[in-house]
């Protein structure tokens, strides 16, 4: 994948204390990193080689290409 065909993810807290965890590429999916965003708090994220998947834990708007969507949480 190319620099400028990575996707990217925008996540918004809407608490204090939403986690997002990254979860590897390969046979064993295995969490690699971890952020905690306050209230209000906006992270730009990207899947690369190393990440196929993100976990979003709290209350929080996430958007991408496809659209937006808030956690019920």
């Amino acid at each position: 994948m190319g620099e400028n065909e990575q996707d990217f993810v925008v996540i918004k807290a809407k608490d204090a204390g939403v986690q997002v965890i990254g979860l590897t590429r390969g046979q064993d999916t295995k969490f690699h990193h971890t952020e905690k965003l306050d209230k209000g708090e906006v992270l730009i994220v990207q899947f690369t080689d190393h990440t196929s998947a993100m976990k979003i834990r709290g209350k929080a708007t996430i958007m991408t290409k496809h659209g937006t969507i808030d956690t019920d949480v």
